[in-house]
């Protein structure tokens, strides 16, 4: 990386016709989807190692399909199962094989619930003979094939049932669900939101047993959302939520003799959260992390599904927290595979089935930033890293002691691999910023590239007709760091003029905002700012992620001090640029970008005229157990934590133009947050502006919405900046 004043960039257009001739983005355009890029939805690699399928939609005959696609030629060589072809559902929306391929879960009628959470009802087809069966008559949560496909596990209203596809029967294994009371099988809101799943019970190798996690939320306080509806009278969705420093569901994990119908509690010496739990290959070895409430301590136990006897695999302390990741490996031999940062980055490493180290097979001052697997007959284990920087994403392959490591891309970028089952092949899914998603073929072993599978050419023609400016990256030096910084001016920037600077920034801890990656919706409205004569920049401050250890976790018990002081001086720096206007400053940030954006125009109210904050945080303490307390303790640790940044502290501050944005719905950050920062800058008498969109979650999607949202804030940085 470069410092700010020489600055690299990519240009995404070569084209030397002037600006004036070629068309400005609309927020219609953006929104209304004219810019979407191509993918390839829900790839899954077959188990011959030479084939995969991928979901496709027929929008003109209204069906969905499996088709299998040939690795070596990419030519279409058949079809698992075609909606229209199927009785009673004239479509799915995802699909999911049983380990041995015989059948396909087939979702319909899905309805969220949370983030990650849906109900649905549910049909298991033969693949073989063409008949689907249905699991239940409800929509029902989760289900999953036990290994011999003889029976489906799933969750229904808090409990644990079991459908006997023989028989055609159900049985109920749990029975004391009750909703905002007991929960068996599945998580609760604060487990799916901050450890990202949902099902929490899981089959062992024989299907002889089924470990699964039931919570106790009883004690939890619960939280309330008016539903304002189209009715006469609003309804309420009431749910357990637990904030900064309140109880916590009860976690414990127990097994389920399926024969028998037995269920044994297994006594974990240490589980205040139960995070990850996963089978070994032995079928009566299971693996359980737990963790301490502050998060700074994960143990990886062994339990022995016969007797419930447990022992520790693994122990790993951190003076913040510890990461729970999907990584976790188990080799034939339940050796394993972990991934860590206790040498100051991310990397991989190698246990015997005993939990004692072999050694550490990746190493450097780069982050391994997702693990795709290990081929045990190659003795290859295959990554992705910022060896090429950290804003790129490269993807690599090294023994397991640690040699002969080959870099299998070579365009610096964004590179994402999906490997074949065999690990023969994968297909990457290459951007960057001048290239928009590129799926291709290559040889796992070499890297070498076979075929190409589908580009975005026609998205690159079609933008050839806009006023599209470039994307500058670079580095830019502020409180003793380089920090990364793209920048984007307007495409007939004339450095004898000032412009207005409007910054955007997330920087939520390990979040990165700086990438050399294809746009994304926000980029396009970048590009209409731009064209209405404003410089857009964006810096990734002190604990943002892929720059170690160290960097992500200065933060820690400070949420707020550290990367508002960054902002701040890199507001400040640019403002000394002769090009920049420095009477005309903004910033803007969604979620923890929104809780950094106010605090910015309190705490930098010299530096920031504008901001503007969506779905903001305004109190930590107003936020959930897991991810506040893993950076900051409970409040009555570290009252000082909170009260320091909280932004409706300190509502005198505020000098400039302010517009605050909020969803009523919004089950993640509460719209408390937005309403206690109002009747703050009330009692304070300051002016500012506001926007409630009624029912819209954390996201404030749907219809028009977001064409209504970004259109209001284009007016306000246009009147106001």
């Amino acid at each position: 990386m470069k410092k700010l004043g020489f600055i690299f960039f990519f240009i995404l257009s070569a084209t030397s016709l002037t600006f004036a001739q070629k068309k400005a983005i609309t927020l219609e355009e953006i929104w209304g989807g004219a810019f979407r890029t191509e993918g390839l939805d829900e790839i899954r690699s077959l188990k011959n190692g030479t084939q995969y399928t991928v979901l496709n939609f027929d929008r003109a005959a209204k069906t969905t399909s499996v088709d299998i696609y040939d690795y070596a030629s990419l030519a279409k060589v058949g079809t698992v199962v075609n909606s229209a072809n199927l009785e009673n559902i004239p479509y799915f929306t995802s699909y999911e094989f049983t380990a041995d391929e015989s059948k396909v879960l087939l979702a319909t009628e899905v309805e969220s619930i949370f983030r990650r959470s849906s109900l649905g009802i549910y049909y298991i087809y033969d693949v073989k003979t063409g008949k689907t069966i249905k699991i239940s008559e409800d929509k029902i949560q989760e289900p999953t094939l036990s290994p011999d496909n003889s029976k489906v596990a799933y969750v229904f209203e808090n409990n644990i049932y079991i459908y006997d596809i023989s028989k055609n029967s159900t049985a109920m294994v749990t029975k004391d669900g009750v909703k905002n009371k007991i929960i068996n099988g599945v998580t609760d809101w604060v487990y799916e939101e901050e450890f990202a799943f949902v099902r929490a019970f899981d089959w062992n190798a024989d299907g002889t047993k089924i470990a699964f996690l039931r919570f106790d939320e009883t004690n939890v306080p619960e939280f309330s959302m008016d539903v304002y509806g189209a009715e006469l009278y609003q309804t309420q969705q009431v749910f357990k939520y637990p904030k900064a420093g309140e109880n916590n569901a009860i976690v414990s994990l127990h097994m389920l003799d399926v024969k028998s119908s037995e269920i044994s509690k297994v006594a974990l010496p240490s589980s205040y959260y139960i995070p990850r739990i996963k089978w070994m290959n032995n079928a009566n070895m299971v693996s359980v992390q737990t963790l301490n409430r502050h998060q700074d301590n994960l143990t990886l136990y062994a339990v022995n599904a016969k007797n419930n006897k447990v022992s520790v695999l693994l122990d790993e302390k951190d003076k913040a927290y510890v990461d729970v990741t999907d990584n976790l490996t188990f080799l034939a031999d339940d050796s394993f595979i972990w991934t860590s940062e206790k040498d100051g980055f991310n990397h991989i490493y190698l246990y015997n089935e005993n939990g004692k180290l072999m050694n550490q097979i990746t190493k450097g001052s780069w982050e391994v930033t997702n693990y795709y697997g290990y081929d045990q007959e190659e003795d290859r284990v295959y990554y992705q890293s910022t060896e090429d920087g950290s804003i790129n994403r490269s993807v690599y392959s090294i023994d397991s002691s640690g040699k002969d490591k080959r870099r299998l891309t070579t365009k610096n970028g964004q590179n994402n691999a999906d490997f074949s089952a065999d690990f023969t092949y994968f297909i990457n899914n290459f951007s960057n910023v001048n290239t928009p998603s590129e799926y291709s073929l290559h040889e796992a072993l070499t890297g070498k590239r076979v075929k190409e599978i589908l580009d975005n050419k026609a998205l690159l023609s079609k933008l050839d007709a806009y006023e599209i400016s470039p994307k500058e990256f670079s580095s830019i030096a502020i409180n003793g760091n380089e920090l990364n910084m793209w920048m984007i001016k307007p495409a007939d920037f004339d450095a004898s003029k000032k412009y207005p600077l409007f910054m955007f920034q997330y920087s939520g801890p390990g979040s990165q905002s700086v990438s050399n990656s294809w746009m994304a919706s926000n980029d396009y409205w970048y590009q209409l700012l731009a064209s209405e004569g404003y410089i857009v920049v964006c810096v990734d401050g002190r604990g943002t992620g892929f720059k170690g250890r160290d960097f992500k976790k200065v933060t820690q018990k400070e949420l707020g001090k550290y990367e508002v002081e960054d902002q701040i001086a890199a507001a400040k720096k640019l403002s000394d640029l002769p090009y920049i206007d420095a009477e005309r400053t903004g910033i803007w940030g969604w979620s923890y970008g929104g809780f950094m954006s106010t605090n910015c125009i309190l705490k930098g109210n010299d530096t920031f005229e504008m901001a503007i904050a969506v779905a903001p945080v305004t109190s930590w303490a107003f936020y959930d157990t897991i991810y506040t307390e893993r950076y900051m303790q409970t409040p009555q640790e570290n009252p000082s934590g909170y009260d320091d940044n909280s932004p409706f502290n300190y509502p005198e501050l505020l000098k400039g133009d302010y517009l605050l944005v909020h969803g009523t719905g919004d089950d993640n950050v509460h719209v408390q947050n937005t309403m206690r920062m109002v009747e703050a800058l009330v009692q304070a008498n300051k002016p500012f502006d506001w926007a409630i969109y009624p029912d819209k979650n954390h996201g404030i999607y749907g219809g028009n919405t977001r064409l209504h949202l970004y259109t209001k804030m284009t007016n306000f940085i246009k009147e106001n900046l």
